[in-house]
């Protein structure tokens, strides 16, 4: 592995859901405590399962890894650090401002950006107090911060300053509040992130597309702030040992293709890359053999017998949306699990149904709009373009706001727009100008805003005023909410794979969606090597390792849709119109 090559102390993996960060850095950890090196073992990811991979309970205290002398593991729960975090801040005005105020602060500091601070806040001590923690060789964080994070944390002058003299936005710069006293802590933990001889960036991707583009987009985010080089890892790649069906072959011509097509920021870096295994990567033995070649050897059909999958078919759930003869499908989840595909498919499947449909999405991609526009009689394409949208709205907030700002003022306002909240928040205003359209016809809306956005957009008191200010009193943010949360009006789509972390994201998305008062009316499962039934004993294990996702699945809803993995990928009217005419048992 060329990423272990010289190893220094700290080793940040990051990547999308998914990908198999947590396995990569867990059999990093264990690679170097068998070289006799005494390693510590860090996850902030939300979805954290280290415990789960070695078989023990780990949580927010130091704790030895009984089967790996030299291992230890620390799992920073994300939510509970959020949760302590937000605590510090109202704490003080508990009881000195009215239950809707301090409601309002609690949702402005209930997003992304806090969680990712607060863990951020949590792990510093790692980076920057030696007598605590010098004790290790090496430290390995599963999930490193974002370049926005750290940007923050660089901001000029002082946070609380600014947030007093009334300066700031709420959405991000909010959750710096209770950081100030910790700055020259963070300044040293910073100061270690940007030594190349005190870490390293591992950015880990499978062969796809989008999970290339996020790791060009995180490099060059952190490349930003002063945090240079870093190695690719490309995991689960189909090795020769999966044998020659049709299947087999269509995926490994699809993953070759995208390598060779690798974004050209990150191309130029050392790369790995990494088979994908029979079973999950689960135990210490699973963990040695990640970075070995695939053999094929151990491969039995008794071993690989797949139980049977429950026949879920696309159509199925359009024929229940199709009974209404209006409303609005919002089909939502992590990016890479195909949303866009899914929505696609229903909108294209009711339009040849003979219903009027607006299909919208902000797919940055946009093959979808080239390949069906004009050319299904009743479908309407139209792409929302998130760049445009955020650029209008932080052009706006920079022009009023900040009209009266010193230069740092400037620049700290311009650095809270540059967060995920406040994109969610300008693309919201586009969404809003569609939903309407429902109550006429069919729209099916592709990537809708979280939960956290849509209760921003409803808080009350200053909260709202705030948003009110910048959205502006005649956008009417509040009805496009009522309407989102009635089911009949409403229908959420959440989509995922049959995978551990998709599947654990899909579930917090549900969460945050409830909290706003949306029900999530289906799951769709994509992607599923069970559903497609293979023939080999590699895909057929590897079918086995889906099942219980896919029964989990079965018990937090009532409605699945199951998609098998297809040998070509879905683009265009016929392809996407055959989506609706599968059954999970394709021909």
């Amino acid at each position: 592995m060329k990423f272990l090559e010289n190893t220094p102390r700290f080793l940040f993996f990051t990547g999308k859901g998914g990908v198999g960060k947590t396995s990569v850095a867990c059999a990093t950890a264990l690679t170097l405590a068998r070289a006799g090196k005494k390693v510590l073992l860090v996850s902030t990811d939300p979805a954290s399962n280290v415990g789960q991979v070695f078989g023990i309970t780990i949580g927010n205290t130091v704790t030895p890894i009984p089967e790996v002398p030299g291992l230890s593991a620390l799992e920073i729960d994300p939510e509970q650090a959020a949760e302590a975090y937000r605590e510090r801040i109202i704490s003080p005005v508990r009881g000195l401002l009215p239950e809707t105020e301090l409601a309002g602060i609690a949702e402005s500091l209930s997003g992304s950006c806090t969680t990712e601070i607060a863990s951020f806040d949590e792990f510093t001590n790692l980076l920057a107090d030696d007598s605590s923690y010098g004790e290790y060789e090496h430290i390995i964080f599963d999930t490193a911060p974002t370049g926005h994070t750290i940007r923050l944390l660089q901001l000029p002058g002082s946070w609380t300053d600014f947030l007093e003299t009334g300066k700031g936005n709420p959405s991000c710069l909010g959750p710096l509040s209770g950081l100030e006293k910790h700055k020259q802590v963070y300044a040293k933990a910073v100061q270690a992130l940007t030594d190349p001889a005190r870490t390293r960036l591992v950015l880990v991707s499978r062969a796809q597309t989008s999970s290339l583009s996020e790791i060009e987009r995180t490099y060059l985010e952190l490349n930003q702030i002063g945090i240079s080089g870093g190695y690719v890892v490309i995991n689960g790649v189909l090795p020769p040992a999966a044998g020659e069906e049709e299947l087999a072959q269509a995926l490994r011509a699809r993953e070759a293709s995208v390598i060779a097509a690798i974004p050209e920021a990150v191309a130029g870096l050392p790369r790995d890359v990494l088979d994908l295994k029979q079973g999950n990567m689960v135990g210490v033995r699973a963990l040695e053999s990640l970075f070995a070649t695939s053999s094929g050897a151990g491969f039995t059909d008794d071993a690989a017998l797949v139980p049977g999958v429950e026949d879920a078919p696309l159509a199925a759930l359009v024929d229940e949306i199709e009974l209404d003869g209006h409303g609005l499908v919002m089909c939502m989840g992590k990016g890479g699990v195909g949303k866009t595909t899914v929505a696609a498919a229903i909108a294209v499947a009711l339009a040849k149904r003979g219903h009027a449909v607006h299909l919208t999405t902000t797919d940055p991609a946009a093959h979808l709009t080239e390949t069906l526009h004009g050319s299904i009689p009743g479908l309407t394409v139209s792409r929302i373009d998130p760049e445009a949208a955020i650029e209008e709205y932080r052009s706006h907030v920079m022009e009023t706001k900040g009209r009266n700002l010193d230069d740092d003022g400037r620049a700290a306002l311009a650095e809270d727009l540059l967060s995920p909240c406040t994109d969610e928040v300008a693309v919201f205003r586009q969404f809003s100008k569609v939903v309407q359209e429902s109550r006429r016809h069919f729209v099916v809306i592709d990537t809708a805003p979280t939960g956290h956005t849509l209760l921003l957009l409803d808080a009350t008191g200053s909260y709202h005023r705030e948003i009110a200010r910048q959205v502006g009193a005649t956008m009417g943010f509040v009805t496009p909410l009522m309407r989102l949360q009635d089911p009949a009006q409403t229908k959420v789509v959440l989509v995922t794979l049959a995978e551990t972390t998709p599947l654990l994201e899909a579930q917090e998305l549900q969460d945050d969606l409830e909290r706003a008062g949306i029900h999530p009316w289906a799951w769709v499962i994509n992607n599923s090597i069970a559903a497609a039934h293979p023939q080999t004993s590699f895909l057929r294990a590897r079918a086995a390792s889906e099942t219980e996702q896919i029964t989990k699945v079965h018990t937090l809803t009532d409605r699945v849709g199951l998609i098998p993995m297809l040998a070509e990928e879905p683009v265009g009217e016929e392809k996407l119109s055959a989506l609706t005419a599968l059954s999970s048992h394709p021909a």
